[in-house]
């Protein structure tokens, strides 16, 4: 248990958020009028997936770290307790 405590906190996660697909409305007249604001939410989009798929990365290279360390933290604990 005092092998435990004297372990560094764990790392926190970050959080990824997807971004919201893109409204494009069915009336063609609206899709026109709104040109320019449609053609932006699609720019953002695009922006905001590429940062989205960064975040998953990121994560996941963390998350494999932290893998390891627990597994060399556990192997520790098994040659402590003398299993």
């Amino acid at each position: 248990m005092v092998l435990l405590i004297c372990v560094p906190g764990p790392v926190l996660a970050e959080s990824c958020f997807a971004p919201a697909r893109p409204f494009v409305p069915s009336d063609s007249q609206a899709v026109r009028d709104y040109a320019d604001i449609i053609r932006g939410d699609f720019e953002d989009y695009i922006q905001d997936i590429q940062s989205y798929f960064r975040c998953l990365d990121g994560e996941r290279a963390r998350a494999f770290e932290e893998a390891r360390e627990v597994s060399e933290d556990y192997g520790r604990f098994l040659q402590l307790v003398g299993d």
